[in-house]
């Protein structure tokens, strides 16, 4: 019965999955996703999936609905009428049905139906990571780590050197100072971690429908980084024409006003890897979004600068995502493409509306960096 269990629910699970990976584009680009349940595992709308229901017998013997009665009357109530308007309905409602899966099997759907490469990291860093590795051979310990195999191994070549072994009656029975136990060695395992620093504009040309757009692209970004990496953390920057770290909150509900400048945000963001993550240490990833617009010439070539010079020689991967409003000029990301598109580190892409963030994550993650 229990396999008979597993069998079925690995079944549903298949299910699930190609269900999943069937709408998922509808998913990405309307952002179906129905919000984080703990830490590694989502709930996402599956309307399309049939969950088995009881029928009842069309025999009539008995049963709610059945027997002395007025239609309409509350089953064990008084009577009284309640609040609702309108008359009862006798079309079953629609239902959405959600499903749970983890961040790694989401993440793992997300490279199949993107034809994802898998992210080559920059090599082992200097963080360890504390592993506890069976390795050796005690013989005194707890009896959950006893090895059978060798304490049986034991009493036999102590009944052998004995000659109490008897091959037509072929039974040992371990004593005591036959026990062996599995032990266990405290190893240092290199790790190798990742940040993601984000940042936008949140000047006034940049409204809600852009801010949602880079909401969902960062939530699928941040799906397929950590699915490659132990530990990952994120960064938040916003900037208009100054710039400030922020929550992940904040990040996305912020709206200003004002002008913008670029490079503020990138001033900030060379400060909080210097301070915080070193690139000896660290796979560093920028994400930038913005509608185009900035505040001057000098500026977009104050940026380049800052790129060129600091953030992405200690950087896996640059992208900048212009996101299309209509009030930006879209000017940005044709000074990044002439001055820097030659730099496989750097990745820009347009997206003009929500169908335009699957070819995004795509153009970000393609590379495997």
């Amino acid at each position: 019965m229990s396999l008979r269990i597993d069998l079925d629910h690995s079944r549903f699970r298949q299910i699930i999955r190609g269900k999943i990976r069937q709408n998922l584009r509808k998913f990405i680009t309307r952002g179906e996703i129905l919000g984080k349940q703990g830490k590694d595992v989502v709930s996402i709308p599956l309307p399309h999936i049939e969950i088995p229901r009881l029928r009842h017998s069309e025999r009539q013997v008995g049963g709610v609905g059945q027997g002395e009665g007025k239609e309409g009357e509350p089953i064990g109530g008084d009577g009284q009428k309640g609040e609702g308007q309108g008359r009862a309905g006798q079309e079953e409602g629609s239902h959405v049905l959600e499903a749970e899966v983890t961040l790694d099997e989401l993440a793992d759907i997300l490279g199949e139906e993107l034809a994802l490469p898998r992210i080559v990291n920059k090599g082992k860093s200097k963080i360890v990571d504390l592993k506890e590795r069976y390795t050796g051979i005690r013989r005194v310990g707890p009896s959950s780590l006893r090895h059978f195999k060798r304490t049986f191994k034991q009493a036999l070549k102590r009944e052998l050197a004995m000659g109490t072994y008897n091959p037509k009656r072929p039974i040992v029975v371990p004593t005591p100072e036959d026990f062996r136990f599995r032990s266990w060695n405290i190893e240092e395992e290199p790790i190798a971690n990742a940040v993601i620093i984000y940042m936008m504009d949140v000047s006034g040309s940049m409204g809600d429908e852009q801010k949602e757009i880079v909401r969902i692209e960062s939530f699928w970004i941040d799906t397929w980084i950590r699915r490659h990496y132990k530990g990952l953390e994120t960064r938040y920057i916003i900037h208009d024409a100054t710039a400030r770290e922020v929550d992940r909150d904040t990040f996305f509900r912020t709206r200003e006003s004002g002008g913008t400048m670029i490079s503020s945000a990138y001033k900030l963001c060379h400060q909080i890897i210097e301070a915080d993550y070193p690139a000896s240490d660290w796979n560093i990833y920028l994400f930038h979004f913005s509608d185009g617009d900035n505040w001057s010439l000098d500026d977009t070539m104050q940026c380049i600068d800052i790129l060129k010079n600091k953030l992405l020689p200690v950087s896996n991967l640059f992208g900048y995502g212009q996101v299309e409003s209509p009030y930006g000029s879209g000017q940005f990301i044709k000074d990044l493409r002439e001055h820097l598109g030659k730099d496989e580190r750097v990745v820009t892409s347009e997206i003009r509306n929500r169908d335009g963030i699957i070819p995004s994550i795509q153009a970000f993650l393609g590379k495997g960096r």
